[in-house]
């Protein structure tokens, strides 16, 4: 049976503000604690669970893989603390802190054009968005949501699918009637192809020609760190470029940029989903309406 002088839910939530502010000193300000009772309750509570949490050194504080799964075990048992206080509370609106990050094409093509009206929804929820193409680590980088494109690796996150997209092949007509629209995978060899500065999980262009499959491994003089600034190089009229539909559908449609080798586009899809922490527990309430506005506003191919 529990010591009724052990207050788990307290050292707990001393715990998960050590490790999302990044040190016993801040949490400490936050508490209104010194931080050397900070760092004595989480030393308390490393002996009474027998196992260290947390590896210090004099720069920075860093999980060991035990203290990894009790700061995600705490935040859903936090979580469902706070639930059930709003459960019982007259009012149970969705507020605080919600950090979401989004690849910089889904974000400006998506997120930050319902931004308004899901705030206007949860005035008491603060939103923080980190657009970037690069994956991140939920735990380290303090985010509640992350919008992920592509296969997902096996991990402790829960996904939801938000869609799919197509991929498409794309130029201005601008360079193409100064290099010439290509009419086979092969032609583009002497095209300039735009290319990601970083590896992802499929590196080559794939098409299907008399049957089978062809991969074109992207060659040109420019490369970028997401999918949006290709977008803007490809309407500059620099090249070629291999984009999700969503993202250059408009530009399509107003004649910007022009589909190339459609007959040739195998027809591959990349998922998008949304991950975050919580697996076998309630989510709080602002991550929950967010994931839900997503669900029910976001429309891709």
């Amino acid at each position: 049976m529990a010591r009724l002088d052990v207050n788990r839910s307290g050292e707990m939530e001393v715990f998960v503000r050590v490790v999302e502010l990044g040190g016993f000193s801040a949490a400490a300000r936050a508490f209104r604690m010194t931080p050397s009772a900070v760092s004595k309750l989480v030393a308390r509570l490393e002996g009474r669970l027998g196992a260290r949490l947390i590896n210090r050194s004099t720069r920075r504080l860093q999980l060991t893989p035990e203290g990894v799964t009790f700061y995600e075990r705490s935040v859903r048992v936090l979580a469902d603390l706070e639930e059930a206080e709003r459960g019982a509370a007259t009012s149970a609106a969705p507020q605080g802190r919600l950090r979401v990050n989004a690849s910089v094409p889904f974000g400006t093509h998506f997120l930050l054009p319902l931004v308004p009206e899901f705030l206007s929804l949860h005035p008491a929820i603060t939103l923080d968005l980190v657009l970037t193409d690069e994956v991140v680590n939920l735990l380290e980088e303090r985010t509640d949501v992350a919008i992920r494109s592509g296969p997902l690796k096996s991990s402790d996150l829960v996904a939801r699918k938000l869609g799919e997209t197509r991929m498409v092949v794309v130029g201005a007509p601008a360079y193409l009637k100064r290099v010439g629209t290509p009419a086979t995978p092969r032609e583009l060899e002497r095209h300039n192809l735009l290319r990601f500065g970083y590896a992802r999980a499929v590196e080559g262009w794939p098409f299907v020609h008399r049957g089978a499959e062809v991969v074109i491994s992207p060659v040109g003089n420019a490369q970028a760190s997401n999918g949006e600034a290709l977008r803007q190089l490809a309407l500059g009229g620099l090249g070629l470029a291999r984009l999700a539909a969503f993202q250059v559908k408009d530009d399509v449609a107003a004649g910007r940029l022009v589909l190339v080798l459609e007959d040739h586009n195998p027809g591959d899809t990349e998922a998008i989903h949304a991950v975050f922490l919580g697996a076998g527990g309630p989510l709080p309430p602002r991550v929950r309406a967010f994931l839900d506005y997503l669900s029910a506003k976001v429309r891709l191919d």
